[in-house]
């Protein structure tokens, strides 16, 4: 065979496996409002940028009848490129080759990708569509789930990384997105997520449910809270990606990126002096007024579907990344429950991962009470904000609003859980308990007539920040319109913190 010939040969394969399942398998997608897995990859990378690795791999299956079967691609794209000119490794199952089914080989493709993302200290990318494990080949691609999820453990907390749902993901092939850090899902009909899907549930349970009730965007946005963000297309999915990725380092030993500020550190917004109502028992909008101290008022919510009550987002500060962690009036009066400690803490250990300050609003009045919530375990869900935030190394920041009454403050990172400063606004209420409630209980045996008297004392004495400043527990008491670069000179002040711990294997989170 020439050169030529075998040059001929060379592009002939390429043509075949990128031709994935067919043009009629790519017409089926297509018609579902789909696109190809090849399709998504292009959206993702700069132009021209990705390589691909592992193009010629090929199964080798010789059970039931699959010999003889061509397999392009083994129904997995893999491959690094950059990503606004940072490099990234992605992988996206094609749905148009068997299915996008995981065989040994396919896993292993995932597997090298995953490998190669944590070795050069990048970002991995992966896009979920496969109708699950290949059966044909038994225990093989059982095992080769297993060899996913050792990579996604092994990755964590040294690479970020990223699953997008945008087709069908069942039994096994869900706890790979579930060990990743962050999970997209396409509101489409064919992006579903469930151990157990609706026929086999009711041959064994007798509930009845449809695959987009039991797996589909919104239920694990609003329900489950097992994905992070939904998003109405797969461009939509790829182009909210990008945006995510902008705020993340690639690895753990980076800082984030930073981009140039063109919003006034010194900026003072009138607007956050008179934000919080004057009675407290009123709510207000907690995502306004940290639109209205970062960069641009631009912020990206994480989980902003699910467990309300508390706000998770990155936004930027003079220039530069901050994780936020905010409580949220206008839900369950910005109680913690079960479902905002797990969102919250979870989040606050992604940003210190990965170096990301944390910025804390508090506006608390305590953990949610009811025997639902006791019988669920709030005692160990709510120590999880109790035990990540002395865990972070990050600049920690709090800014009280309003209430900081009891234990829920100290979850919500005081400085005895380790805030590196704590600024409050006047409004703020730092207490044991919500002052009326304290009053009754101490002047509870004292004369009607007196009683109210006492009461106003006691509240216009301690409904305030200042006892906690007497005991130099808050830094500052500061005027809310200075917010803003009053947290920028803290950050600056704060940007070269390096925080040593006991050496240890690791700690015992209350999981």
């Amino acid at each position: 065979m020439t050169n030529e010939e075998k040059l001929a040969l060379l592009k002939e394969k390429e043509k075949k496996i990128e031709a994935g399942g067919g043009e009629k398998a790519v017409e089926k997608l297509h018609a579902s409002g789909r696109l190809t897995a090849r399709e998504r990859i292009a959206l993702l990378f700069d132009p021209g940028s990705f390589v691909e690795l592992d193009k010629f791999v090929e199964h080798r299956c010789t059970n039931f009848d699959m010999a003889g079967k061509d397999i392009p691609g083994e129904g997995v794209v893999t491959g690094y490129g950059t990503v606004e000119g940072r490099t990234v490794f992605a992988y996206a199952q094609d749905f148009s080759v068997m299915g996008g089914s995981l065989g040994e080989m396919h896993a292993n493709k995932i597997v090298k990708c995953l490998d190669r993302a944590t070795l050069a200290g990048c970002p991995v990318v992966g896009m979920n569509d496969s109708g699950g494990a290949r059966i044909h080949e038994g225990v093989d691609s059982l095992a080769g789930y297993g060899r996913i999820f050792y990579r996604n453990t092994m990755a964590s907390g040294v690479i970020p990384q990223i699953c997008a749902i945008m087709g069908p993901s069942a039994g096994g092939a869900v706890y790979s997105p579930a060990l990743m850090d962050f999970v997209y899902m396409v509101k489409q009909d064919y992006a579903q997520m469930f151990i157990t899907g609706p026929v086999v549930l009711k041959s064994v349970t007798g509930e009845e449910v449809t695959a987009v009730e039991l797996g589909g965007a919104i239920t694990h946005n609003q329900k489950s809270g097992n994905s992070h963000f939904v998003a109405q297309t797969d461009e939509d999915c790829i182009r909210q990606i990008k945006k995510l990725l902008s705020y993340l380092p690639s690895n753990h030993l980076e800082k984030p990126p930073f981009v140039e500020c063109t919003d006034p550190v010194d900026r003072c917004d009138e607007g956050l002096n008179s934000i919080v109502p004057e009675s407290n028992k009123r709510p207000y909008d907690m995502k306004k007024l940290i639109k209205m101290v970062v960069d641009h008022g631009e912020i990206y919510e994480s989980q902003s579907l699910f467990a309300q009550n508390i706000i998770t987002c990155f936004a930027r500060l003079d220039g530069s990344p901050v994780g936020i962690i905010a409580n949220q009036p206008r839900f369950a009066a910005g109680c913690l429950d079960i479902d905002a400690s797990d969102k919250a803490a979870r989040f606050i250990r992604f940003c210190d991962c990965f170096n990301i300050p944390l910025l804390t609003f508090v506006d608390v009045p305590g953990y949610l009470p009811g025997v639902n919530q006791e019988f669920g375990g709030i005692i160990r869900h709510g120590a999880k904000l109790l035990y990540v935030y002395p865990e972070a190394t990050v600049p920690k920041i709090t800014i009280v609003t309003r209430k900081a009454y009891g234990g829920a403050y100290l979850g919500m990172c005081s400085q005895e859980a380790g805030a590196d400063m704590v600024l409050a606004w006047p409004t703020a209420e730092i207490a044991v308990m919500g002052a009326d409630g304290a009053a009754d209980i101490i002047f509870k045996s004292e004369p009607e007539e007196v009683k109210q008297q006492r009461k106003d004392e006691y509240i216009a004495e301690f409904a305030t920040p200042y006892q906690a400043a007497r005991h130099a527990m808050v830094e500052q008491v500061i005027e809310p319109k200075q917010t803003r670069p009053t947290i920028i000179s803290a950050l600056r002040m704060l940007k070269n913190k390096k925080e040593e711990r006991p050496y240890k294997k690791h700690g015992n989170i209350p999981l």
